[in-house]
């Protein structure tokens, strides 16, 4: 049952960490983290029976212990979009022999899992999400603007950390120009303010005193979080105005649970509502207490969908 580990050569100077948990014959599957750019949390691994899955977590590009690390400045972001992360996935389940996984992630983790997905359904075998994103910019909008109607001093904030930007502007866009700044007291400040906002939206759903989702991170994981994440939302994670949604079809014949809390601020229920009607084969649960972080009866639900779908071999 101990975990092995490794660095795959993904191309482009890119190096994907990557570690595998549990039953070296168990049922496989992956968990894809979110942020995106926020790395492996091995808490992941608890969700799972590990005397029943072959659990794979590994480390988006940019980010955890894949290298190079988007804190260095020097990393140069080009070769970091969501068909790159698509490719490296699809690399990795080949390096490691598997046929089929069942996937499982929440917020960007979703977004990423449905992309792919969509790109290699004969490769999925079942699918499990908490917290469901499909990086559309309309999404992308209400997280950095549209919600600062319930945070407005939180996001008046936001907004100035970019000066210049109007209040209808391209916030997202001008913070990913500050993270690219030379000046390396620019793109702390810039690391600053956008984790401020981020714990802001959170802030109904964290323990007063206790460590921030975003800003208690160590200080290059901050820095590498907030430089992939602008990077790729100001992008619109390189996908078409709802793709996702439009072609979930792609989807028919895997089963899904998707777990959404009534509560989610930064990502409201309604995307999950929208995925749930387009993918027949998935069915919503949702938690009347929960936001985006989730709770105890979150938990429950994913390790009862993880539970049932070991029994599916």
């Amino acid at each position: 049952m101990g975990g092995t580990s490794g660095m795959l050569d993904v191309g482009d100077g890119n190096h994907m960490y990557w570690e595998v948990h549990g039953n070296p014959a168990g049922k496989p599957a992956a968990v894809v983290h979110g942020g995106p750019g926020s790395g492996h949390n091995p808490a992941g691994l608890r969700r799972f029976d590990l005397d029943r899955y072959r659990v794979v977590l590994f480390d988006q590009r940019g980010s955890g212990r894949s290298t190079p690390h988007a804190s260095d400045p020097a990393t140069d972001m080009r070769h970091n979009t969501t068909a790159h992360l698509i490719a490296d996935m699809e690399r990795l389940r080949a390096h490691l022999g598997i046929d089929r996984w069942l996937l499982y992630g929440g917020s960007w983790g979703s977004t990423l899992i449905l992309a792919y997905a969509e790109e290699h359904p004969e490769r999925v075998s079942e699918i499990v999400i908490a917290s469901v994103t499909t990086t559309r910019r309309s999404e992308i909008d209400w997280l950095y603007r549209g919600v600062g109607r319930f945070y407005p001093e939180a996001w008046d904030r936001f907004l100035a950390g970019a000066p210049g930007t109007p209040r209808d502007g391209d916030v997202v866009g001008a913070y990913a120009r500050l993270l690219e700044d030379p000046d390396e007291a620019v793109r702390a400040r810039a690391v600053a303010d956008w984790c401020a906002w981020e714990d802001a939206v959170l802030s109904g759903e964290t323990a007063a005193g206790g460590p921030a989702p975003f800003g208690g991170r160590p200080p290059a994981d901050r820095v590498a979080l907030v430089r992939v994440c602008t990077h790729y939302f100001s992008h619109g994670a390189w996908l078409e105005e709802g793709a996702l949604l439009r072609d979930a079809h792609r989807l028919a014949g895997i089963p899904g649970v998707l777990v959404h809390g009534r509560f989610d601020m930064g990502g409201p229920l309604g995307t999950a509502w929208e995925l749930a009607k387009a993918w027949p084969d998935a069915r919503l649960l949702v938690t009347e207490g929960a936001g985006h972080l989730g709770n105890e009866e979150s938990r429950a639900y994913v390790s009862a969908a993880l539970a049932e779908f070991a029994e599916r071999g």
